[in-house]
């Protein structure tokens, strides 16, 4: 299980696209099968729509993990900045918002 992790969380990306198409080909497989009366170019629509849910749901559980995973993680120290620059920085930020 460590092995499939640590591969998943070094290719994000590839991991993402192929479950995408693994969720479009499952669709197509599921459509065709049924005797509906939809046309192929909808079954697509329908598949690609069925993709998507299935990698927005992905992508919202990698989200949550990362954010759970790093939460742990000591916050890094700021380097040494004078206080007079930090106290410049915030009056500027309060002064020029956007």
């Amino acid at each position: 299980m460590d092995a499939i992790q640590s591969w998943v969380s070094e290719h994000k990306l590839s991991s993402i696209g192929a479950l995408w198409a693994t969720g479009i080909g499952a669709s197509l497989v599921v459509f065709s099968r049924s005797k509906s009366p939809m046309k192929p170019s909808l079954r697509l629509i329908h598949a690609r729509m069925h993709a998507q849910a299935l990698t927005l749901a992905v992508l919202s559980g990698a989200a949550a993990y990362h954010y759970y995973e790093n939460r742990d993680i000591d916050p890094k120290p700021m380097k040494n900045v004078p206080s007079s620059n930090a106290t410049y920085m915030l009056e500027w930020d309060l002064h020029n918002p956007f």
